[in-house]
């Protein structure tokens, strides 16, 4: 069986007006809770407050200062913080939803799936709900998508600086440098001094940079699963969150590309936090969202033909 002709290579005009259609996009689907506030989001704006001098170090609440990298970030730009936070939010996905795209270009995807991959992350429940609020989701979400475009196109070095930089945004995401050093991406010494860096950073956060804040435990208990399972709106999210990207996710993994598998352990392993959280915590839908950018690779793969999915390494090659 031959393998299709291969799409014709994005321009760098078409690149900017991808990446300037998807910051619209996203600017209009985030404006209308632009900024918000309300329960950890509201830790993690205090957080930034702390750092412009603010509020004083008490008012603090653990352990969301110690995911320190976005507040830092949002604190260092100027203007009103609360745009300034949303803003920096709204340029994290935007570029989240970029990368993405160029990973579906980067595997030999059409144009269509390629644009389609970055609407998956934009014009989703999560997106409109989530991303708006100020929170670090998407510092978070936008590493993850670095991490997977480094795995899947062969630069386990960049993968390697977005675990880095993504633990720095949220402390879960130390696993992605677990999984490296696991599935031997790159050599052994490299891999553990990525993850010793990651640590590092953690340890420093927690006990150098911040220290003194109140300690915190999340148990985890079958009463709190049940508890969340039985509410309406954690039910909803849950929902909404899934209800386009999983299924077209579970559709494409059945014929997904050789490239593509690795996918498979990752999501295993990146599922846990979540999990745990679920159990212990709450349960909405962010334990979805933060898995999109492994998911929505997959979901390109459905309804493509199995011989369109074999030519994938050599567009990939071409690309």
């Amino acid at each position: 069986m031959q393998n299709p002709v291969p799409a014709s290579p994005l321009l760098p005009r078409h690149w900017l007006a991808i990446v300037l259609g998807f910051a619209a996009l996203a600017l209009l689907v985030m404006a209308w809770r632009w900024g918000g506030t309300v329960e950890d989001s509201l830790a993690y704006f205090n957080t930034a407050r702390y750092l412009r001098g603010e509020l004083p170090f008490s008012e603090l609440r653990a352990p969301f200062p110690y995911r320190l990298l976005v507040p830092a970030l949002a604190a260092a730009l100027p203007g009103e913080l609360h745009n300034a936070f949303a803003a920096l939010n709204w340029l994290l996905i935007s570029g989240a939803a970029s990368v993405i795209a160029l990973t579906a270009a980067r595997l030999g995807f059409s144009r269509g799936r390629v644009i389609g991959a970055g609407l998956l992350l934009i014009v989703s429940v999560p997106t409109f709900w989530y991303a708006p609020y100020l929170l670090v989701d998407p510092g978070s979400i936008f590493a993850r998508a670095v991490f997977v475009l480094g795995i899947l196109t062969g630069q386990p070095w960049l993968a390697a600086a977005a675990g880095i930089v993504g633990t720095a945004a949220r402390e879960e995401n130390i696993l992605l440098l677990v999984w490296l050093l696991a599935m031997r991406r790159l050599p052994f010494a490299a891999a553990l001094g990525a993850l010793a860096m990651a640590g590092g950073w953690i340890v420093a956060v927690r006990w150098w940079l911040l220290p003194g804040l109140p300690s915190y435990t999340w148990t985890p208990s079958l009463h709190s699963l049940l508890a969340g399972l039985g509410d309406v709106r954690s039910l909803a999210s849950l929902a909404t969150a899934a209800l386009l990207v999983v299924p077209l996710a579970l559709l494409g993994r059945r014929h997904a590309a050789a490239q593509l598998r690795p996918l498979n352990s990752l999501l295993l392993l990146m599922v846990l936090p979540p999990l745990y959280a679920a159990l212990s915590v709450r349960i909405d839908g962010r334990i979805i969202w933060s898995l999109y950018p492994m998911l929505i690779p997959f979901a390109l793969c459905a309804g493509l033909p199995r011989a369109a999915q074999l030519a994938a390494p050599v567009h990939a090659a071409r690309a």
